[in-house]
């Protein structure tokens, strides 16, 4: 039974490890805890520990009990593409890079983050070297990150 119990926890854990791989997560939250809803308001607001939630094996905050309730009737609404990873860097080189969560583009209903510090903000490379194309090899990229685990 204990033997049972060990395997039982590892599967476990590894479930919840392998989840939150695919999540930029800075400070225990994804995207740096800020609210992924906010953005949708055009005010990307950091999240309070009181309004969090998990989803996918990670913590996600909301700046109110409003936005937490937004985001667990409907979560997939709310992620941001790519898990959160500057999206940029995945169309570009095929590479997860860190974001800064205030450099942001809503497109199709959809949230994409990128890199922005030391002179360089990717999102505005993003918008002068062909977004459409970059978005679709993001995809593809990201694609053959889920297909590997």
């Amino acid at each position: 039974m204990k033997q049972f119990i060990r395997t039982l926890a590892l599967f476990v854990t590894c479930i919840a490890f392998a989840q939150q791989k695919d999540y930029y997560v800075k400070n225990g939250a994804a995207i740096e805890g800020y609210d992924v809803v906010s953005y949708f308001n055009h005010k990307p607001t950091q999240g309070k520990k009181e309004f969090t939630t998990q989803y996918n094996g990670v913590q996600f905050r909301f700046a109110n009990a409003k936005n937490l309730a937004k985001f667990k009737a409907n979560p997939t609404n709310y992620l941001p593409q790519y898990g959160g990873w500057c999206a940029y860097a995945l169309g570009k080189n095929n590479k997860k890079y860190s974001i800064n969560p205030e450099t942001y583009q809503i497109k199709n209903k959809k949230l994409y983050l990128f890199y922005n510090s030391w002179g360089t903000n990717t999102l505005h490379k993003w918008k002068e070297e062909n977004p459409e194309e970059l978005r679709k090899q993001a995809d593809k990229n990201w694609a053959s990150y889920q297909n590997k685990k």
